[in-house]
């Protein structure tokens, strides 16, 4: 039987193949034949295989987004309305067959959106600066001529006594906006007598060692024009360190600090915040944030924040004026500053361009599979070591999500012979020291990174910015793309980032409809625009 089974099988299902075509031939000429019906879809798609493509209508001008495929490109010139559908060329990016395929928002403008609107006659001395002060930063930065957008609208407010909370773009010059009133208000308030612990008047509290360096950088020489001392205190290190560095001579009339260096300070009763005059939150964002939130609170406890500028006047009974400074605040920030601030005494400042698609700089997006991204990666720096070569060029910034991918992927640049420098959080704070400053000066065109330096370092010779992994949330992707086309940059920037993952690409769709509509980011806002909630 097991024999015999597939032969009669055979034979039955010929026998039904084959009735059919029995009763065809049985049927008489005027009986009507069986209508055999053809799908839609395949009819659609055998009439565009057989048809010839559409010309697409390309509209003369410049374009805001350029596309692979042209027919969704969008002029410069068109504005979509509220209502209207986008189309997005990132839209099927979420299929594996989207790879290789591409799009760009293009520059709208040439200069910084903080240097627009500025009138020839515009200066320092108009915001109520005081000649020394004006002399100091003359000496200190030359080039430095008027003020942005962001600093005519913060320092007026800063001399008056008011607590600011300053959000704005990337780039635009906040930590002037703060430091000259800062070093213009000591100058007009007397030293009182020094504890026997050191006890700043003026404290700038930063997220990273990287990002003290540098302000304690811009602010050392505009210090030493007006015999004021600033001094740095950086995390990573031991107490010993510590000590060392607040038992420097003359004590510090401004501390720059991150908040673990300044806190092992304050649990020891190595320093006091008592005559604490001025309290500047930089990368406010950053700092509010859960890893920083508690050392924060702790901090701010500590020191005497005024009420209102009423309390600024006593100089013998020092109060603290607080000033809040970041490109993304994200929801929830106004609950925060009210337990440290009253809602009437804080004055918001917000530039037109915060949290929005920088119009300045060229920003690309490649849709790739993860095995491609290191062959795109070294083709695009040989490329601009080329362009290095042969003539004027910027530095690249390359931006990784982990520490682990940034020493993988250096090793990969060392068999290329590319030379670079790397940055990350868990490199030991003796190899981390100066290795930004070593890439600001020149001696490596390119760095491979964490978002360690994402935040507020200051990169006007930056030209390219490569985003191998794409960030994890639209903060990270406003403050890296935010290393280039800064205020003072030297060379026009670019923004490239490679789109690997599904997450990746719904960040993507939202960054691409944003620019195509002109607005701001989704989910950041309405967040520093919100009135503060009145204490109870």
């Amino acid at each position: 039987m097991a024999v015999a089974g597939p032969p009669r099988l055979l034979s039955l299902a010929a026998r039904f193949l084959l009735a059919p075509r029995r009763d065809l031939a049985a049927r008489g000429p005027d009986e009507p034949l069986p209508v055999v019906r053809i799908p839609r879809a395949l009819l659609r798609r055998q009439e565009q295989r057989q048809s010839p493509p559409r010309p697409v209508l390309v509209r003369p001008g410049p374009l805001l987004i350029s596309a692979r495929r042209p027919e969704l490109n969008q002029p410069a010139r068109l504005t979509l309305g509220r209502w209207e559908r986008a189309p997005l060329a990132s839209r099927g990016w979420k299929n594996r067959r989207a790879r290789q395929d591409h799009f760009s928002i293009e520059r709208a403008q040439q200069e910084a959106p903080a240097l627009r609107n500025l009138s020839s006659e515009d200066s320092f001395a108009h915001l109520g600066l005081e000649p020394r002060v004006l002399r100091a930063l003359q000496e200190a930065a030359p080039e430095v001529v008027r003020p942005t957008t962001v600093q005519s609208s913060t320092i007026p407010s800063l001399l008056r006594g008011r607590h600011i909370l300053c959000a704005a773009e990337t780039g635009s010059g906040k930590t002037l906006s703060y430091l000259l009133p800062l070093l213009q208000l000591l100058l007009g308030r007397p030293r009182l007598d020094s504890h026997r612990i050191p006890a700043p008047r003026g404290l700038v509290l930063v997220p990273s060692r990287e990002l003290a360096e540098q302000v304690q950088a811009v602010a050392q020489p505009l210090g030493s024009s007006l015999d004021l001392q600033v001094r740095e205190l950086g995390g990573g290190h031991g107490m010993s360190r510590i000590k060392l560095q607040l038992s420097k001579q003359p004590p510090a009339d401004v501390l720059v600090a991150t908040p673990g260096a300044l806190w092992k300070a304050l649990k020891r009763q190595l320093i006091s915040l008592e005559q604490l005059s001025f309290l500047v939150l930089d990368e406010a964002d950053t700092l509010l944030d859960e890893s920083f939130l508690e050392l924060v609170d702790c901090i701010l406890e500590k020191s005497h924040i005024a009420e209102g500028p009423a309390d600024l006047k006593d100089p013998f009974n020092p109060k603290a004026q607080l000033v809040l400074v970041g490109a993304t605040f994200p929801e929830g920030v106004s609950q925060l500053l009210s337990k440290v601030a009253s809602p009437d005494s804080l004055t918001t400042v917000t530039s037109s361009k915060l949290h929005c698609i920088m119009p300045h700089v060229r920003q690309t997006f490649m849709r790739l599979k993860g095995a491609e991204k290191v062959t795109e990666l070294v083709q695009i720096l040989k490329q601009h070591d080329r362009a290095y070569r042969t003539g004027p060029s910027g530095t690249v910034l390359v931006f990784c999500n982990s520490s682990s991918t940034v020493n993988w992927l250096g090793y990969i640049l060392d068999d290329h012979k590319i030379q670079h420098l790397r940055l990350q959080g868990q490199m030991p704070a003796s190899m981390r020291a100066g290795i930004f400053q070593r890439f600001q000066k020149g001696s490596r065109d390119v760095l491979l990174c964490t978002d360690i330096a994402s935040r507020g370092l200051d990169s006007t010779h930056v030209e390219l910015v490569v985003n191998y992994d794409f960030p994890l949330t639209l903060q990270d992707y406003i403050h890296r793309a935010g290393r280039v086309g800064r205020v003072g940059s030297e060379v026009p920037g670019t923004v490239i980032s490679f789109v690997t993952h599904p997450w990746d690409v719904s960040l993507v769709q939202k960054i691409e409809l944003a620019a195509r509509r002109r607005r701001s980011l989704p989910g950041l806002g309405s967040s520093v625009r919100e009135p503060l909630p009145q204490q109870t």
